[in-house]
This record gives C-alpha cells, sequence and structure tokens, in this order.
C-alpha cells in the first residue's frame, strides 16, 4: 500500500533549515547549532538522531503491519459471518418449506385436525342454505337423521343403491353376443360419498360396498354376528381403531397416531385388511407394483382376477352368480371396488367395478335398463387401468381364532404378495 512503500524509502535527511519539511518552526538550538536534521516519513516528526528516528519508524512499520492483519482478520469474520447467515436462513427457508409441505399433506389426507365426518355434513349443509340449494326445515331433517345415524353407528343408506348386480345377471343372460363369460360377486351394493366424505371418504364407501356383498354371504355370517347392517363411516374408523388396539398393523396405527374418528383421513389396502382380518376374515392383499404390459398397463391383474373368481372351472355357463365377495382395488389417490369380469370372444378381459365417486343419480340409472352405453359407468379394460402400481384386498373364507393370531402376529412386520 502507499503507506508502507513510502515507510520503506526510510527517515528523509533534512539540512538545517527550518523550511525542508517540517511541520512547524524548528527548534531554535537545533537551528544554531546547524546539526543535521531527520524527518519521519510517516508522520513527519523531526529529530536530530538518526538511530532514534530509524527505532521511531519502525514502530510504525509495525503498527501498520497489524492493521493489515487486523483488516485481512475482520474480511475473513465478515465473510464467515455473511456464510453463516446463508446457510442459517437456507435451513430456515428448508424447515419452513417442510412445514408447509407436511401440513399441505395433512390436510390432502384428512389428518389437519379439522374435523370429520360429521363437521363436514354439518358445515357443507349450512352452505346449502346459505346458497338457496337447501330449505332450512330440510337442513334440521337431515341433521336430525344424521344424528340418529350416528348413534346407532348404522349407515342412513341416502347413498346407497341396490339391485345393480341382478339387472346386471339378466342383461348378460339376454344380450351381449360378444360376451363369452361374465362372473360376477354375491349381490353387491352401491355407495356413494355424501356431503360428509366427500374428497376423502372412498376407501370407507368401499367398505360398505365390499360389507354389502359379505352380509348377503353365509359364509360370513359368523363372522358378521356383530354387524348385521352395514356401519357409518365414523363407525367404520372407530372399528379400525379397534383392530389396531388388537395388536393388527403397528406401523400403521403409528402412521395415524392410532386414531381416525373425527377426522378425514385417508385409509388404503393396509386398513382394510386388517379391519377384514380383525373380522376373521380370510383375506390378502396382492401388490401388481409394476405393469406388466406395453404401455404402462396391468393385464396380470387382469388374469389374478378372472383366476379368482372363475375357480370353480367345472360351471361352463356364459353368466356366473358366484359366491365370491367383491374386491377392494387401490391405486394412488383413489379406490374402487371389483364386482365382476367380463370374458370376450376375442379372449380380452374386461373389468366391471363400482367406483363409489359415482353419482347415486347415474347409478340409479342402470336399474333403469342396461345397455351398452350405461355399461361404461362400470366397464374397465386393460388399456383404461394405467396407474403404476394397484393393490388389491381379496376375501376368500373365514379364519379360525388361531389363524387370525397368526396373521395379527405376522402384521406386526406388514408384506404383501407382489406380482410380478
Amino acid at each position: 500500500m502507499e503507506l508502507s512503500v513510502r515507510a520503506r524509502q526510510g527517515p528523509r535527511r533534512i539540512q538545517g533549515s527550518p523550511s525542508a519539511g517540517a511541520r512547524g518552526p524548528l527548534p531554535s538550538p537545533a537551528r544554531e547549532s546547524g546539526q543535521e536534521l531527520y524527518e519521519c516519513p510517516m508522520c513527519h516528526l523531526v529529530c536530530t538522531d538518526y538511530p532514534v528516528l530509524q527505532e521511531h519508524v519502525e514502530l510504525h512499520l509495525e503498527e501498520c503491519s497489524f492493521l493489515e492483519v487486523g483488516r485481512h482478520l475482520s474480511d475473513l469474520e465478515l465473510a464467515q459471518h455473511l456464510q453463516n447467515q446463508e446457510d442459517r436462513q437456507r435451513r430456515e427457508e428448508a424447515v419452513r418449506q417442510e412445514r408447509e409441505d407436511f401440513q399441505k399433506l395433512q390436510r390432502q389426507y384428512g389428518m389437519d385436525g379439522s374435523g370429520g365426518y360429521k363437521q363436514q355434513s354439518l358445515k357443507n349443509m349450512e352452505k346449502e342454505v346459505a346458497f338457496g340449494k337447501m330449505q332450512p326445515s330440510e337442513y334440521h331433517k337431515r341433521k336430525a337423521d344424521m344424528m340418529e345415524s350416528l348413534a346407532f353407528g348404522i349407515d342412513d343408506g341416502k347413498t346407497k343403491t341396490s339391485g345393480i348386480t341382478e339387472a346386471l345377471c339378466q342383461y348378460y343372460q339376454n344380450e351381449c353376443k360378444d360376451i363369452k363369460h361374465v362372473w360376477l360377486s354375491t349381490g353387491v351394493d352401491h355407495f356413494h360419498c355424501s356431503l360428509g366424505d366427500k374428497g376423502w371418504g372412498c376407501g370407507y364407501r368401499n367398505f360398505q360396498i365390499l360389507l354389502s356383498s359379505l352380509l348377503r354371504n353365509s359364509t360370513y355370517k359368523d363372522c358378521l354376528k356383530d354387524n348385521a347392517s352395514v356401519p357409518c363411516i365414523p363407525k367404520i374408523q372407530s372399528s379400525i381403531e379397534n383392530a389396531w388396539k388388537e395388536g393388527f398393523d403397528p406401523q400403521g396405527a403409528s402412521h395415524f397416531n392410532s386414531r381416525l374418528q373425527g377426522t378425514k383421513a385417508w385409509i388404503g389396502a393396509c386398513e382394510i385388511y386388517s379391519l377384514l382380518t380383525s373380522l376373521r376374515m380370510k383375506c390378502q392383499i396382492i401388490d401388481f407394483h409394476q405393469p406388466t404390459g406395453p404401455s404402462g398397463t396391468h393385464p396380470r391383474l387382469f388374469e389374478w382376477i378372472q383366476n379368482y373368481y372363475s375357480s370353480d372351472k367345472e360351471n361352463s355357463a356364459k353368466v356366473v352368480c358366484t359366491s365370491k365377495p367383491p374386491i377392494y382395488l387401490q391405486h394412488q389417490g383413489h379406490s374402487r371396488t371389483v364386482i365382476g369380469i367380463e370374458e370376450r370372444k376375442n379372449k380380452a378381459l374386461c373389468l366391471l367395478i363400482f367406483d363409489p365417486g359415482c353419482p347415486t343419480q347415474e347409478m340409479q340409472k342402470l336399474l333403469k335398463g342396461i345397455d351398452g352405453n350405461s355399461l361404461r359407468l362400470l366397464r374397465r379394460f386393460v388399456g383404461s387401468l394405467k396407474h403404476k402400481q394397484y393393490q388389491i384386498v381379496a376375501i376368500d373364507g373365514v379364519l379360525s381364532m388361531e389363524e387370525k393370531a397368526a396373521r395379527r402376529q405376522a402384521s406386526q412386520h406388514f408384506t404383501a404378495q407382489k406380482i410380478p
């Protein structure tokens, strides 16, 4: 730096003259004696003794060196401070983003503490009244009906459609020249999501669909002696909690903090399996974890379901109304229920599916007359199921108490059969 360069030039020699660079008049003795004078190049101090001035300049140099080091350290400290501040802001932003993402997931999957079926029902009915879509008298009647349904734990049946499988059986007997075989579950009722579970209730509605068929099947009569009617959603939530208390699927229980009642929590194949097994139903989860056909399709899924329904190989009838329960079908974000399968003369397979998202009004149209156009509500060909992964829960018999205990123990580390 400039000061350092100047300092290294050393003290300047000044002739005995009062104007030779000093800041003020030189002391009288120095002028009079004619001694040589030496000026410090840094602070302009004038000395008569050169070694003394040299020591004085050295002190200046040491001070400059110290200031340079100090200034350098300050720059490092500032850079480190700025880096630490940037790292802290980045960590705080990551934590904030993680918290927001988690809260979004909680809201999406109904685990944000915003209430459950009852609260959503009342809130949505109040909106209907506010918008003039529902009369106050209707609101009070529906509220009273809902409270009674919740008190008894039984579904009110307002979104139920019965008789579709019977209508399908008749239709296939008389129509459908291109169908070689069709297999149907034991009679099944369709349940549609209501104002109380819209957006999150598909898993519970599919359980109601399954149970409506099981209640018609004498094989499962003993298992369902305490469930003579299809339960409402809060009752299903309570039953899953009871299965957890028995020891089924502790990891799943932990995921939901062992609580479903009063929430809008989504459930899936594991919760359906735990509930059915706690009722002594012999069921299994099959995980079709990757496509097995071209363009992301799952032909192996269709083949498995055909084998499930057509286990009675001796029955060569075109329409077979089996004693098999429906199959719970899960994929990312939604679940449905398989109630049968078609085999066409060209060997193509087509699932018959009840979707809880399909409005009751649309399903009831099938009771007025089924044709190829209306069957599009139910039909799903191989090319229309292209999610990356599917899971099914299939029921096939009753468990002994010993078998139930063994499956409860096995659910401590939940595994599913994978295909392929």
